[in-house]
């Protein structure tokens, strides 16, 4: 594996450590009105990268099917959709703001379930970058290293603010501050070690590229919608998450293009 892909692979990670770290210089607590800023932007990084670093490709590579080259794209989509439900359904875990815990019934501290709540949506954005460097890696005509690079880097700007997210409010619950850090980085593991699991998958089977683009961005956009809009917008009626969603995804859309 050549220097530059090891570097995208952990870019996205770097950007969780750097938002763990917070925990170190920052208050405690983050505002309520902060995380919902965070948490829209997330979205719609994710989303972005969903259409134009993922679908996109996806349709352009099946171009030979004709009339059918949405088929790959939206067979795809599903299967990540599925995917990912499959997981929320079978693994324990806890969003950050709620009370009750989802998934099977577990006896897990609520710090750990806290913790698999952000890998479980941290595997589809692995999953994402592996499979575009995969794209790359085969020499695939639609999809460039600056345009893998443009990825890794919104996928690290929106995990910034994640990490931050996660050890923040366990240090508020008590929770010394390196253990606080440490729970905060862990919880971006997945995105590498789903990254390089997808490049081999996506090594056995490369003419499945396109379903496994798409795949990714189903993924995602399960845990936009069924995680991050609601959190985005709980409590008192706000704004401010929809709008930095549009930021978080102009971001991502700007990124795309340039270095695409």
């Amino acid at each position: 594996m050549s220097i530059e892909v090891t570097k995208e692979i952990l870019l996205p990670f770097a950007g969780t450590v750097l938002g763990a770290a917070c925990v170190f210089v920052m208050r405690d607590t983050l505002h309520t009105k902060v995380q919902r800023i965070l948490t829209g932007f997330a979205a719609g990084v994710m989303v972005a990268a969903s259409i134009w670093s993922l679908l996109v490709p996806a349709m352009e590579q099946a171009e030979a099917m004709g009339q059918w080259a949405f088929l790959p794209a939206v067979v795809g989509f599903w299967l990540g959709i599925l995917f990912l439900l499959a997981l929320d359904r079978t693994i324990p875990h806890l969003h950050q703001g709620s009370s009750q815990p989802e998934g099977p019934h577990a006896r897990l501290k609520r710090t750990t379930m806290l913790v698999l709540a952000v890998t479980l949506h941290n595997i589809p954005e692995g999953m994402a970058v592996g499979v575009v460097l995969a794209g790359w890696m085969a020499g695939n005509e639609t999809i460039t290293v600056t345009g893998a690079l443009a990825l890794s880097i919104g996928i690290a700007i929106q995990n910034f603010p994640e990490g931050a997210i996660i050890s923040m409010p366990l240090r508020a619950e008590g929770m010394g501050k390196g253990q606080a850090f440490l729970y905060g980085a862990l919880s971006g593991v997945a995105e590498p070690v789903a990254a390089v699991l997808t490049i081999w998958a996506a090594g056995l089977i490369l003419p499945a590229l396109p379903y496994l683009l798409s795949f990714a961005a189903g993924a995602m956009v399960y845990v936009v919608v069924e995680e991050l809009i609601p959190e985005a917008s709980a409590g008192e009626h706000s704004n401010l998450g929809t709008l930095f969603f549009a930021a978080g995804f102009t971001v991502m859309l700007a990124l795309d293009v340039a270095l695409g």
